[in-house]
């Protein structure tokens, strides 16, 4: 994977196939730190300590389809090659979390990619699923929760047109909002 938001939505598919009701994404950057860090976080059916502690080798996976789980050992060696750090922790019953830091000027840093997709992509594709996306840069946050927007929609789908172009604008406009005013804070 090239870009980090390829890497979200790698682990926030790994938290739909855990039958997660809910989960939450928070991307923080922060500038006087020098530090990105992403956190994802579900309510699935989590993993026991055996799991755990094999979930980064690239030879387990839960899944039937293939035998190599490649997308959380390379999350994690990418964190750890921009001098970060990747943290997983996971309880049976109770759901999992998976942290990944960066130095966020690092020059093998990948990309964010585009994180609008990612989060469009995953409400479109998973509308049952609760999704909570929160990005904050410094001090500017844009929060999106489905709960409410799913509720205002009275069953309209996410993939009707008019509530399709509505989210995508706001996704759009809420994270251009925060790295446009990032970008005229800079010295």
């Amino acid at each position: 994977m090239k870009e980090l938001s390829l890497h979200i939505l790698d682990i926030a598919e790994n938290s739909v196939s855990a039958k997660a009701k809910t989960v939450s994404i928070e991307i923080e950057e922060e500038s006087q730190k020098n530090l990105l860090t992403i956190v994802i976080t579900d309510d699935g059916k989590g993993m026991d300590a055996e799991m755990l502690a094999r979930v980064t080798d690239p030879f387990t996976t839960t899944r039937t389809t293939r035998k190599v789980g490649l997308g959380i050992p390379f999350f994690k060696e990418a964190a750890e090659a921009c001098n970060g750090h990747f943290l997983i922790t996971s309880t049976p019953g109770k759901g999992t979390r998976v942290e990944a830091s960066f130095q966020r000027d690092h020059i093998d840093r990948m990309p964010m990619g585009s994180i609008q997709t990612t989060f469009l992509d995953l409400l479109v594709g998973f509308p049952d699923v609760h999704w909570i996306f929160k990005y904050r840069i410094d001090e500017e946050e844009f929060n999106l929760d489905s709960e409410p927007i799913q509720e205002a929609l009275e069953g309209i789908p996410y993939s009707d047109p008019a509530v399709l172009k509505y989210l995508k604008d706001e996704i759009n406009c809420g994270i251009k909002k925060i790295q446009n005013f990032h970008k005229q804070e800079m010295p």
